[in-house]
């Protein structure tokens, strides 16, 4: 009988194959980490435009398909987020300026503070605290000059981008059955992992991104009807403020509605507030709707896969942390689950092990502590073997068992049909049987 060497022997036999392959793996991966995150966006991308790759497909080609999408993709997406983003810069910069340049009417605050009771010296506190505001401003600042210095290989990695979005619309569907084929993982539970990964890709890029969205866009709208400054910068605060769980957009409009009231704008202050209300309670019904339910997406997870995910992945680390984080607690969960199972660990199946009623009915043979019940007479064993209910005893018992049902009840219970039985029926009743 032959048998299938183990890995160190299959790897010996083929040592250059194997160094080989280590070596075009590493140097792969040196190409792509410079522009991981351009890479990481491209999936995303792909991820949330292929249900409208599969339907375009039904009318067209497959390449012109990705074509429009990419384009739709170019002037829906990323032209929009670019151009918010560099609103919200430009106003944070701003913003920035009027405090150190003294321009912001600091005096005037002051007076309508203290109209209201308090006193407050906003120029001591800010004397108090220049060091760091000045440090703060000075790497805002450095960071500006470094952004407009960087546009070079910015326009690069979004070119990265838009290639790998295409070849991913494409061929995204001949790139999972390649990762199905050289990773050396059971169909089954390669089925299961990409399952588990779908919806929890669902959950991070999809709905927790379209509830941060709808809710900052929102809030948005309600501050530039309020006449509130730099909307644009406050509503991209609040679409990260709304990605983070248990704080939402409530760290947005909370500051700015005592703000509002400490200057003396009651009426405006009350309104947003009933109104950040509003919009952060439509977190209950929205989270939910769009997200749903899935055991590798809880607050932790979220929390620690967002700002972890901003200092390893940048700005995409945003979406990818989440799905990294939870993507790694779903392959030790089947990873332990595959391995209990090789070792015939108990802990895998839980609820039969803790049922300890089972296993005291030994006259009875019965395993499951549901089906114990009062001895049944032998005319619910006749109508059990005649309707086929009791599958053990209508498959096992013999022609005693009838007899013993016909001398009870005194009624004939129902006949095995062999030709032994149809011979003796058919002399008792006066016919003759064929022959």
């Amino acid at each position: 009988m032959s048998t299938r060497p183990s890995l160190s022997e299959w790897l010996s036999d083929r040592l250059g194959l194997a160094v080989l392959t280590l070596v075009s793996v590493l140097l792969a991966l040196l190409i792509i980490l410079p522009y991981l995150q351009y890479v990481l966006l491209g999936v995303i991308l792909a991820y949330i435009l292929m249900p409208a790759q599969r339907r375009l497909e039904n009318y067209m080609r497959s390449m012109t398909a990705a074509l429009v999408l990419v384009v739709v993709a170019i002037l829906a997406i990323l032209l929009p987020v670019m151009y918010v983003l560099a609103i919200a810069f430009g106003q944070a910069l701003e913003v920035a300026m009027a405090i150190q340049d003294g321009t912001l009417n600091v005096e005037d605050i002051e007076q309508r503070i203290a109209e209201t009771g308090y006193t407050v010296d906003l120029q001591d506190t800010y004397s108090t605290y220049q060091e760091p505001i000045a440090t703060g401003l000075q790497g805002l600042a450095t960071g500006a000059i470094e952004f407009v210095g960087g546009v070079p290989a910015i326009l690069i990695g979004l070119t990265v981008t838009v290639f790998v979005l295409f070849a991913l619309l494409r061929d995204g569907d001949r790139l999972v059955s390649w990762v199905g084929y050289v990773v050396p993982i059971e169909d089954q539970v390669q089925r299961e992992l990409f399952s588990e990964l779908d919806q929890l890709m669902w959950a991070s890029v999809v709905g927790n991104v379209a509830v941060a969205i709808i809710q900052a866009l929102l809030l948005g709208v309600g501050l530039a009807l309020l006449g509130v400054p730099a909307v644009v910068l406050l509503t991209v605060g609040a679409f990260v403020a709304a990605l983070l769980p248990l704080i939402g957009v409530f760290a947005v409009w909370m500051p700015i509605s005592l703000y509002l009231l400490a200057v003396g704008q009651f009426v405006p202050a009350a309104i947003l507030v009933v109104y950040g209300l509003l919009v952060s309670a439509s977190d209950t019904y929205l989270r939910p709707a769009l997200i749903g339910r899935t055991s590798a997406f809880n607050s932790a997870i979220i929390v620690v896969g967002i700002f972890g995910g901003l200092v390893v992945f940048g700005a995409v680390g945003l979406f990818i942390g989440p799905v990294v984080l939870g993507g790694a607690k779903i392959t030790l969960d089947l990873f332990a689950r595959e391995w209990s199972t090789s070792q015939g660990d108990a802990r895998d199946e839980p609820e039969s092990a803790a049922d300890p009623a089972a296993e005291t009915a030994e006259e009875t043979g019965i395993t499951d502590d549901s089906e114990v019940g009062p001895p049944e007479t032998a005319g619910e064993q006749t109508t059990k073997a005649s309707t086929g209910v009791d599958g053990a005893n209508a498959g096992g018992e013999d022609a005693e068992t009838d007899e013993e049902a016909t001398d009870t009840d005194g009624a004939p219970s129902v006949e095995r049909v062999d030709s032994t039985e149809s011979e003796a029926t058919g002399s008792d009743t006066g016919t003759d049987s064929p022959q």
